[in-house]
């Protein structure tokens, strides 16, 4: 780095850098205002919808999406990533979290849903099976688009295709807490519906609602849109965790980037009087000369 001039195109190079983390940090933090509302609106709907499923799940009503197959022989797993990178080790976490659920399964036993760029590269490099890959569902979360994914899902459920379903995704917390969720998506049972902190609705309980109409077309009509429900919320909850592991990734980047500066500048301006003084050296050498001679 004693090339002066080397060492000014490498700082031009930091600067620039840290122009674009900070606007990267300040896209992000734009982006995350509005999909963190969008998530904490959508925790009270689907609690609701729990709820509501609880009660009438209650009159022990049946339904194939409440059918537990055993032995179960094919099982899906649904991982939801980012499209792009430079969001820290959001995607590494939900990968590790995932590879730590494919360990208790045979390659044959399981089949993998990807949802982003990142999962479709990092498992096609791995030797399990993919069913279905989609891009830009987390980013964009088109709602039509989610409600056939949703149906999608359902029906591979429901014609045997897949015996259970489990997703993996990054639940908000805040800006620097996050929380890898691995939960089970179909069949829906009494741990996907029951909150743990209040005592279940007994089927003598369930008597004192009057259903209208029934609980079998109420669960016909209410169930699906569980469905769509669950892998919306778990989208909106993704896109948050995403943007806010941006933001954290490129508030150090500019931190690092802000260090570099100060290191370049500093060993900019040692450089730039060394050369001064050594050309003053020189001139003061060849006048000396001179007048000796």
């Amino acid at each position: 780095m004693s090339n002066l001039r080397d060492i000014r195109q490498r700082l031009r190079s930091v600067e620039n850098i840290k122009k674009i983390t900070d606007t990267m940090e300040r896209v992000a933090a734009a982006r995350l205002k509005y999909a963190q509302a969008q998530a904490e609106q959508s925790r009270p709907y689907i609690a609701k919808l729990k709820d509501i499923l609880e009660k009438v799940a209650a009159t022990e009503v049946s339904h194939p999406l409440f059918e537990q197959r055993k032995p179960v022989k094919k099982t899906g797993l649904v991982i939801f990533s980012s499209e792009k990178g430079l969001s820290g080790s959001y995607n590494a976490n939900i990968f590790s979290a995932a590879d730590q659920f494919l360990k208790k399964y045979q390659k044959n036993q399981i089949e993998l849903i990807l949802l982003g760029r990142k999962a479709i590269d990092y498992y096609r490099r791995k030797d399990w099976l993919i069913r279905e890959e989609r891009t830009h569902l987390v980013e964009h979360r088109d709602l039509q688009k989610i409600k056939q994914f949703s149906d999608h899902l359902v029906q591979w459920f429901c014609s045997g295709e897949l015996d259970e379903i489990w997703i993996v995704y990054s639940h908000y917390i805040s800006v620097m807490h996050r929380k890898i969720v691995v939960e089970k998506f179909l069949n829906i049972g009494p741990k996907q519906l029951h909150d743990t902190d209040t005592p279940a609705p007994t089927k003598q309980e369930a008597m004192h609602y009057l259903f209208e109409p029934d609980p079998a077309k109420i669960l016909s009509v209410i169930l699906p849109r569980y469905c769509f429900t669950r892998i919306e919320t778990a989208l909106y909850e993704a896109y948050a965790s995403e943007l806010a592991a941006r933001i954290i990734a490129m508030q150090t980047a500019s931190k690092n980037s802000k260090d570099m500066i100060t290191r370049l500048t500093l060993i900019k301006n040692k450089t730039r009087q060394q050369n001064i003084t050594r050309e003053m050296i020189e001139i003061s050498s060849g006048s000396f000369g001179i007048n000796k001679d």
